[in-house]
Order: C-alpha cells, then structure tokens, then sequence
C-alpha cells in the first residue's frame, strides 16, 4: 500500500525502502528546515559560518542520532532515517549547512560508532549526538586526495601514545571541531597496510587550524587546513586497530557516497519546483515562460535528471539497507548524480535568466554548491574508474 507525500505542486507516493513512519520524520524534518534553517541560509552565507547552536538544536530533536542506539543518546532507528534527514537538509538552501551537518553525522561519527571501544563512545560519540561536541573527519592532504595511500600524516609510537606530525586539508567543520577523526601513517611505508586512526582534540598542544579555506560553494561551512606539529596522541585515541585505517576508511565510503546521492536528488526536485513556480509565474510575450516550448522541454529535461537519479540512488539504498554489497550501483548513483546535479541548477539558473544571476533567487549559489558534487566524496574520474574495473577492464 503507497501513501501519498504531499510535495510542492505534485504528490508521489511513498517509494520503498521508506515507510510511511519515514515519511513523517519527513515531515517532521521539512517542517524543522522550513521554520528554523532556510530563514537564515543567506545571512549564514554571508557570514561564512552557521552557529553551533544548529548542532545544539539539532541535538535536542533527535536529529544528529537517528541511526544511533538509544543507550548513547540515539533514536535507535537505521541508515534509511539519516538518508530522510539528508535529503530535506537540501532544501535548507544553503549547501554549506548540509554540509556541515552531513559531516558530523555522516562521516565523522560513524567511525566512532562502528570501531570505537565503549570509553571512547561515551567520549565522543554522546556529545557528538547531543549536538555538545562537534565532529570533522580527517583524510585529504594537500598530495593525497582521492589516493588515500598516499597520506603521509604520521603517528611516531611513542611511550603511551603516538606523536603526530602532518597536515589536512579541506577538512569540513576543521575550523570549530572539538575532535577530529584523523588519518595517520604508523609504518614508514604507509599505504594500505600501513594507515590507522587516532581522534585529536581541540587543544592538544600542536594541532593548529593553519588556514580556513575559502571556496567557490558552500560558504556557510567552515573549511580548514589543519596542522599537527608534534601533537603527543594518548593510546587510548587510537580508533579500531593500529594498521587496519585503511579498511575504515572503506567501510564508511558507500554511505558517504550515497549521503551525496540522496542529497543531489533531493536538491534537484528542490530547483524544478522553484524553476515550475517561477516558470507559470513569469511572463514574456505574452504568456507564463513555461507555455514557451524551449522553456517546457528544458523542465521536461530537468523532472526527467531529478527522477532517474531518486530511481537510481533508491535502488543503491534499498541494497545497502539489505546489508548486500551495493559498491556498483552506488558509485553509478554518485556518478549520475552529481553531474546532473549541477546541470539542473545550470538550466535553472538559464529559465530565470538575468534573475537567476541575482542573489536574490539563491539560483546562483545553488549552482556552486552544486559543482562540489563531481569532485568531492571521490570525482567522478574515480568512479568511473571504480566501474571499469567491476566491468572486468
């Protein structure tokens, strides 16, 4: 039996995996960004920065635990109730706060949470759910992006701990974490056999946030170039076994991709309802735009992009959800989605011409915010490598 779901000028019905207990976190969600996020999107833009009360409130409404287990604080349900959250956070109009949010709760944290002994959960992960202490995840250096075995962060043993020194950069919530989930070489060699975890937090002395980063999207997020200079790491920092970073990193890298797939889809339905709103409302030669048959084929274009990525990436959810192995079709979501992503704002920027280029109609930064997409999470050169080799190439 289907539901209806009630959407700016549609209704669908609800899709599987969701349930109709999912779509009234939807609700719920929507509700909350519509009342308490997207009034501010442009004045946090303009401050490059939204308030860590975002993580508070969120913390207080369940929010930052929904896949979590009650005993830390969680709500105790599944991945299916954070891809909800993911995907209204796109309405937010600001890319920037769903990036932040995103990367406390869906990559910095899970780590945490999937390899982190029962101290270590209660001094990260509870406060984290409670929006009290904030999270970044730590991997990509100035020569190691899409190559995580080429970081070259290391973590010399010492008596009791570790002694860190390298850098990050483009780190998510690097400017305001409380702790960051950090990447480090412990074997001079490195690479796949060689790379482990430790969390460093704000206030060790040696770790620094040397820059924060300014970018072409996402203003509303923090950036940081983080430094680590003789940063002594207690071994009880250390997350999952010495050595073995190199498989934690992998375990959490089809959610973060289909976090970015679900969030594109959503971001694309969000521009065609705006774009269809504004299409019947502005007139040229005499009708609504959207009677004019270039302006209607560009929409049909638009739903057709937004709707084989929901397919597509639903598809890639439903698997993982089922615990199969879903690296195909999820790097194929991820692949589809960003891309179009990107060019949906790009034809809805075009159908709101010279008002599209304007601030005004947040058009124009949904564009960059939207350009991210390609390159961030793996690039798209990567996935298609990913696929050619799963075709046997």
């Amino acid at each position: 039996m289907s539901f209806p779901v009630a959407t700016a000028g549609a209704t669908r019905a609800i899709l599987p995996p969701f349930t109709e207990e999912h779509e009234e976190l939807r609700q719920s969600i929507r509700r909350f960004v519509s009342n308490e996020l997207r009034p501010h999107a442009r004045e946090w833009e303009d401050a490059r920065w939204f308030p860590n009360s975002v993580f508070e409130r969120m913390g207080e409404l369940g929010y930052l635990g929904l896949k979590y287990p009650e005993e830390y604080g969680g709500q105790g349900g599944d991945h299916l109730h954070d891809a909800v959250l993911s995907e209204e956070l796109a309405r937010t109009g600001s890319g920037g706060l769903s990036a932040g949010v995103g990367a406390h709760v869906g990559i910095a944290t899970p780590p945490i949470w999937k390899f982190g002994t029962e101290d270590q959960k209660q001094r990260w992960l509870v406060p984290a759910i409670r929006g009290e202490k904030i999270a970044a995840l730590g991997i990509t250096e100035p020569d190691a992006g899409s190559d995580v075995a080429g970081i070259r962060t290391f973590a010399r043993r010492v008596d009791g701990g570790y002694v860190v020194n390298g850098s990050k950069t483009f780190i998510t919530n690097g400017v305001r974490a409380d702790f960051v989930v950090t990447a480090v070489k412990t074997t001079e060699e490195g690479g796949h056999h060689g790379l482990s975890f430790v969390v460093i937090e704000k206030g060790m002395e040696g770790f620094s946030v040397s820059r924060k980063l300014e970018k072409m999207g996402w203003h509303a997020s923090d950036t940081a170039e983080l430094a680590f200079n003789d940063v002594f790491v207690p071994d009880e920092n250390l997350l999952g076994e010495e050595n073995r970073g190199f498989y934690l990193i992998m375990a959490n890298f089809q959610w973060e991709r289909l976090l970015m797939a679900l969030g594109s889809v959503a971001a694309m339905q969000a521009m065609l309802e705006r774009t269809l709103e504004f299409a019947k409302e502005r007139h040229a030669f005499g009708r609504p735009i959207g009677k004019h048959q270039a302006i209607r084929h560009k929409l049909a274009e638009m739903a057709v992009k937004a709707e084989t990525g929901r397919a597509l990436t639903y598809h890639a959810l439903r698997l993982f959800h089922d615990g199969q192995d879903a690296m195909r079709e999820v790097t194929m979501a991820k692949l589809k989605t960003q891309r179009d992503a990107f060019d949906v704002a790009d034809d809805a920027l075009q159908i709101h011409g010279g008002a599209g280029y304007m601030r005004e109609y947040d058009i124009e930064r949904a564009a960059r915010d939207a350009r991210l997409g390609p390159i961030g999470g793996g690039s798209d050169e990567i996935m298609k490598e990913i696929l050619g080799k799963m075709l046997g190439l």
